[in-house]
């Protein structure tokens, strides 16, 4: 059970040593936003998937551990999550600490990666909306105003203004 023990333990450290790395490349991200580098940005996601791609298999890892610690306690493994086995760990104060701390740590890199997620959404919501106005602008700048000429019948020609903005002859 020791062993299993320790193996939980540097699986949950390895996966908190993934969001960790995240939470760093959030930061790389959010700069990479705000400066509309689009090189950088695919080069950061090609990092974050190779990234969570460990955390996936730490979680694989991870469950097959809980799994096996389950069998070992007469626990049902499909039951097991790191909760119950703190529970369960009562008679083993010292490596219900060390789960315990390494929990509560973990959670609090997955808080952090959460929020860092949440603001660089909203920076990329604003860019898109910043596009798409910049977009707008320019489709509104290509279609000049109708002038207000008018042939011998009385109908409007339907010319339209130049589209150089200014008239330079004097």
């Amino acid at each position: 059970m020791a062993s299993l023990m320790e193996e939980l333990l540097t699986a949950l450290k390895e996966e908190e040593d993934r969001y960790v790395a995240l939470i760093d490349l959030a930061a790389e991200k959010k700069e990479a936003i705000i400066k509309a580098d689009l090189p950088k940005l695919d080069e950061i996601n090609i990092r974050e998937e190779r990234i969570t791609s460990d955390i996936l298999n730490l979680s694989h890892k991870r469950a097959g551990v809980l799994g096996d610690m389950a069998t070992v306690l007469g626990k049902n493994p499909a039951d097991m999550d790191i909760t119950k086995l703190i529970g369960y760990l009562n008679s083993q104060p010292v490596e219900q600490e060390k789960l315990i701390r390494q929990r509560d740590s973990l959670l609090a890199a997955g808080s952090k990666m959460h929020e860092a997620n949440q603001q660089n959404q909203i920076l990329l919501q604003q860019a898109l909306e910043m596009v798409e106005f910049d977009l707008t602008l320019l489709r509104s700048m290509k279609q000049a105003p109708e002038t207000a000429n008018y042939d011998k019948n009385a109908y409007n020609t339907g010319a339209l203004l130049g589209s150089s903005g200014f008239d330079a002859k004097q």
